[in-house]
């Protein structure tokens, strides 16, 4: 790995620059010297480990208006800033204050959930602060992500202590994770359900380790890689369905008796998808959406309301959830050393994005380690 920048400030503590990825719009990152950022009196430090590439991350790199067909639509990442929201990092500097109210120590590692809350708008002050009306974010909008060496965490940051234990990109993973578990959690599955996951991708996976703590009956995994349904399993799948070649809709009705699943849960962001739960759910089902999609999806409402009176739900970040799934990568219950199948150095983080947004790249978490 590259050694850290070159300067040093003057109590040779700490580097006074560092490489960082900025963004200057679509398609347009540079990795770059710029400054170490110093700490102000309600802010922490800390130095990179690891940071996932998010398909939002791909997103973003090519320009949220090329993949919504609208040029007058902007892209979601702020020019300037560095990008990367799934990070794990070590303390390396702040007041004493502000690591007392954190309850943290110098050296000691942290992850951050990727929302940094503004606590005043009608979310935030009602505990939904997910929700957050302003939704500033690492590496999108407001604050630096971790694509560096460094990263300054805010005052407003929601920060969790990680176990020392785990390799720092398992750690990251805990980002993805939460999202899953979040979804599932507003999934409501219960002990009877036959839960049905569409995508083995990153949430995907961590959607049905999460169906699977819950103690569904059946777990169904929905994929066309037949190395990421393996992996599936591993994560607590019961059953495998290769939609490329296997009637999906016809063998879940198979295993229910012809009514169909209790739950979907979609994790793959294409607009096939979206009619492919609703036709896969029995009546009064459940169905959770997570994804981002590349282009718009329609559907017979009709099947929603008339035919089959579904509950549709969204899902969007990790609340509440951070916990549950760092305790569920401490465990070692769950395959990460397949999860996270490729790590870049920060000179390669355009490699890391391309390969995310290559579906034929066999790559399932890939991370860049500063």
């Amino acid at each position: 790995m590259t050694s850290l920048a070159e300067g040093v400030d003057t109590s040779g503590a700490l580097p006074t620059t560092m490489r960082a990825v900025v963004c200057h719009g679509p398609e347009n990152y540079t990795l770059e010297q710029v400054p170490v950022p110093r700490p102000g009196q309600n802010e922490l430090l800390i130095r990179v480990e690891a940071v996932g590439v998010c398909a939002s991350d791909v997103k973003c790199y090519h320009g949220a208006a090329k993949f919504w067909g609208d040029e007058n639509r902007p892209s979601w990442a702020e020019t300037g800033i560095i990008p990367g929201h799934e990070f794990v990092g070590i303390v390396v500097a702040g007041s004493e204050e502000e690591l007392s109210r954190r309850r943290l120590s110098l050296g000691e590692r942290i992850v951050c959930e990727q929302i940094v809350p503004c606590e005043e708008c009608r979310y935030c002050r009602r505990g939904q602060y997910w929700m957050c009306a302003p939704h500033e974010m690492f590496g999108f909008r407001g604050f630096n992500g971790a694509m560096a060496e460094y990263l300054l965490v805010p005052a407003r940051a929601r920060v969790h202590a990680a176990p020392s234990s785990l390799p720092a990109h398992h750690a990251a993973f805990a980002e993805p994770l939460s999202c899953a578990l979040h979804a599932v959690e507003r999934a409501d599955i219960k002990f009877e359900d036959v839960v049905v996951v569409a995508g083995c991708g990153p949430i995907g996976l961590g959607m049905i380790a999460g169906a699977r703590a819950k103690n569904a009956a059946t777990v169904v995994a929905l994929d066309m890689a037949d190395e990421k349904l393996a992996l599936a399993k591993k994560c607590g799948a019961d059953v495998t369905i290769n939609i490329s070649n296997q009637d999906a809709i016809q063998i879940v009705k198979d295993l229910t008796e012809g009514y169909g699943a209790d739950v979907y849960l979609e994790a793959t962001g294409h607009p096939s998808a979206v009619p492919q739960g609703l036709n896969i759910l029995r009546k009064l089902g459940t169905y959770v959406e997570y994804s981002v999609f590349r282009s718009e999806a329609t559907v017979d409402w009709s099947i929603i309301g008339d035919d089959k009176e579904l509950n549709v739900l969204g899902a969007h970040l990790g609340p509440h959830c951070w916990p549950a799934a760092l305790k569920l990568l401490e465990s070692g219950a769950l395959p990460m050393d397949e999860i996270c199948s490729h790590q870049f150095f920060l000179e390669g983080f355009l490699d890391a994005i391309n390969l995310v947004g290559n579906p034929t790249g066999g790559s399932v978490k890939v991370s860049i380690l500063p």
